[in-house]
């Protein structure tokens, strides 16, 4: 701290500096918990080794990635290794894998005040887990930069983290819908037979992609004139049709095409934005393109500008939507590069982190001496994928003149301000079926609420009954996306047969008619910093047992989500903390508590209210084109008090910065004493679609007298036995209310 600075006031917390030894200790003030304290073992601050260790208050401890975790809570405290330096490797136990986040969450005590603690540091780094409990960090260089944030509950410590690493991005409402992906299609007259059988099928599909195969010799920036002969005029189609093409584009770009015929490699030569080795040379490895490869710097300026005038100008051929970055770890198919890596300290630290996967720190990437603006790689490895993020965003939002979307598969903290993430490149197999719930609760902590896996798997061949399970839980994922890898079957729903393709629809047609839901959800998460794929353990933290499960979660405070994870099964268990529940399909109230059984047949998957809640969902259509022109309905799910909150967001959907441009409407809903109250807090967008109808779940009256909608007498239906009202127009048709003005009421007034 320097001598213009000053401690916070009201501070939550006591900071106390122990000079021999060295050691800090931080004390949350409330309750006297030591929440970081180095002096459990000692400090080591060498130039390429670093390490401090600290107790925790807990094993009620949840984060540190990427690594694929079988259990949402940690459970291994022998001393386990967790290594984190970003890596192209499959998903698997105890393997880094593809960002970096050295962050955790603690809860502490049984009222569940928690913690967050993140290790800013881009160095290959591992942290142990030790018996204390506690937690031992190692880095091979940079500096130990922590942040520790305090909270009352693990929801207000995450969204703190989250708000001081920054924000989340705000998709585009299409970015919500189904989107479809492989692969392999190997031929456009492919990729539009399996689009016009998801059409037959009238399954809902927003997103088509084009994977690795529709370039040309793997190359960015070109696509096939005879595989994919017409490729832009099949784009253009799919606009008509209401949905959109997103592609992917890798950095590594072939250094040996013809002279003159390759302008991504001449004019990145020109402007010299190729990472060099430390001798000068520049450092060229092998990926996909035809030929060798080299790596773009997308920490060099004139390197970010190259890459966004690549973009912009592909654009022009190919109308894309979105953008797909993958192997930005980044891979490379040979250890360093085609001629090795030089023998120095970069490449052959005194100390590789033990728990980070291959021989060498240069393993399936490049060396280590690779110059960059921001540094060797040696200290900006972990930042190559972060540093692509943002000009490719900007780039896609300059080329389509929309908000855009980016999926990036490498991250590092305060990578989700500007893209969403995959789960990588897992296998077809129920157990990583499973523990993709885990991986995407776990991107919610980090600041990346856009997540999901491949559902269906991307290595080896789906089973139906595994894929038709999957496109039910991957119908919750927020990004949720169907992609195969190279040479397996087809696993788009169709190809397991029409049961398939039917069951794939009904669940799809749920999301879509809870898209409003979704998309209110991150708005809160990108102004407030809220998760949107939620445990139970966020909403629950006093609930020992809620902190502990892994194969449910929510969206939001308001749907809890119970999927099927194992084979041959009708049935699944789920557990159901102590609160007010209904059934979504029925609006019946489920009032069993604890690990209850659920009927699960292969055409559903168990999705239940919280008491509490009141949201609008909206009639669905096979694309969120369509979706949004439908009417909305008003749910209301009443708690054990008769009182029910809940939000609403609305805007165009697609434009760029809509909420700091004030362009949108935004309600806050109220039930109380039988009457929904809806304040206008914004009403800068104009909701097209009129209200429907209201549903009112969980009255606990004998009867209901009257209904008014804005002032006007209604028809209703009340349905005694299971507390049920639905509020319509005249003889149960639409209400057809106009949502739009100053905000509005709903009265059902009981028959005393």
């Amino acid at each position: 701290m320097s001598q213009n600075e000053q401690a916070a006031s009201n501070r939550s917390y006591d900071v106390e500096v122990k000079t021999n030894p060295f050691a800090i200790i931080v004390r949350r003030r409330s309750t006297n918990a030591v929440i970081f304290d180095s002096s459990v073992a000692g400090l080591v601050f060498e130039d390429q080794f670093l390490e401090i260790s600290s107790r925790l208050q807990s094993t009620d401890f949840y984060g540190l990635g990427e690594h694929e975790h079988t259990s949402f809570v940690h459970q291994d405290w022998g001393w386990h290794r967790w290594g984190i330096f970003s890596r192209d490797e499959f998903p698997g136990p105890n393997r880094n894998l593809y960002g970096v986040h050295p962050m955790y969450l603690n809860i502490e005590d049984d009222a569940a005040n928690s913690n967050v603690v993140v290790l800013i540091n881009s160095n290959a780094q591992e942290a142990v887990l030790t018996p204390l409990p506690g937690i031992t960090w190692r880095t091979i260089g940079g500096v130990l930069d922590f942040y520790i944030i305090l909270g009352d509950s693990p929801s207000q410590a995450v969204s703190q983290y989250i708000k001081t690493i920054g924000l989340p991005y705000f998709p585009p409402y299409w970015a919500l819908g189904f989107q479809l992906c492989r692969w392999g299609y190997n031929s456009l007259d492919r990729v539009k037979q399996v689009v016009d059988e998801m059409r037959a099928a009238d399954i809902p599909m927003d997103v088509q992609y084009g994977d690795l195969d529709y370039m040309q010799y793997q190359l960015d920036f070109t696509y096939d004139p005879v595989r994919y002969d017409g490729l832009p005029a099949f784009v253009e189609d799919l606009h008509n049709h209401g949905q959109k093409y997103i592609i992917i584009l890798d950095p590594a770009i072939s250094d040996n095409q013809t002279a003159g015929t390759y302008p991504a490699f001449d004019d990145g030569k020109a402007r010299d934005i190729f990472i060099r080795h430390a001798n000068g040379s520049v450092l060229t490895g092998k990926v996909w393109p035809r030929g060798n490869a080299v790596f773009p710097d997308y920490t060099n300026p004139s390197g970010r500008t190259w890459w966004k005038n690549l973009i912009v100008d592909f654009h022009k051929t190919i109308p894309f939507d979105g953008l797909w970055i993958d192997m930005n770890e980044p891979a490379n198919f040979v250890a360093g590069s085609v001629t090795g890596c030089p023998n120095d300290r970069y490449n052959y630290p005194p100390y590789k982190p033990r728990a980070i996967y291959g021989k060498t720190l240069y393993d399936k990437t490049i060396c280590m001496d690779g110059q960059q603006t921001w540094g060797t790689h040696y200290d900006t490895h972990s930042l190559y994928g972060f540093s692509e993020i943002e000009p490719t965003l900007e780039a896609c939002r300059t080329a389509t003149g929309k908000r855009g979307i980016v999926v990036s598969r490498s991250t590092f903290v305060s990578g989700g301000k500007q893209a969403g993430h995959w789960l990588g490149d897992n296998w077809s197999g129920w157990p990583p079926m499973a523990h993709s719930i885990i991986g995407s609760l776990e991107f919610n902590m980090f600041g990346i609420p856009y997540i999901g896996a491949d559902i269906c798997g991307f290595f080896n061949n789906a089973t139906a009954e595994l894929c038709n399970r999957w496109m039910q839980l991957g119908a919750f994922y927020t990004y949720s996306r169907n992609h195969n890898g190279n040479g397996f079957l087809p696993q788009h729903p169709p190809a397991f047969g029409t049961q398939n393709a039917a069951n794939a629809r009904k669940v799809l047609l749920t999301r879509y008619r809870l898209l409003p839901l979704l998309y209110t959800l991150f708005y809160h998460a990108t102004t407030e910093g809220k998760t949107v794929m939620r445990s139970l353990m966020m909403e629950f933290p006093k609930d020992k047992i809620a902190r502990t499960i892994s194969k449910q979660f929510m969206w939001g405070s308001v749907l809890l989500i119970t999927p099927v994870l194992e084979p041959n099964a009708n049935s699944v268990y789920g557990y159901f903390p102590n609160d007010r529940w209904f059934d979504y399909y029925t609006g019946i109230e489920f009032t069993s508590k604890g690990n209850v059984s659920l009927n699960a047949p292969s055409d559903h998957i168990p999705l239940h209210i919280r008491g509490g809640s009141v949201f609008m969902v909206q009639e669905p259509a096979n694309t969120t084109v369509f979706s949004r022109q439908n009417k909305f309905t008003i749910i209301i799910a009443l708690d054990n008090n008769g009182v029910a909150n809940g939000t609403f967001f609305w805007d165009d959907g697609e434009s760029t910065d809509t909420i700091s441009n004030n362009l949108y409407t935004f309600m806050k809903m109220n039930c109380d004493q039988g009457q929904l109250t809806v304040n206008m807090v914004r009403n800068d967008y104009t909701i097209g679609p009129t209200l429907n109808n209201i549903l009112v779940f969980g009255l606990n009256v004998p009867n209901i007298l009257e209904t008014t909608v804005g002032g006007q007498f209604t028809s209703h239906r009340f349905d005694q036995n299971n507390k049920i009202l639905n509020i319509t127009g005249t003889n149960g048709a639409s209400l057809d209310y106009n949502m739009n003005g100053a905000g509005f009421t709903a009265v059902f007034r009981q028959n005393l």
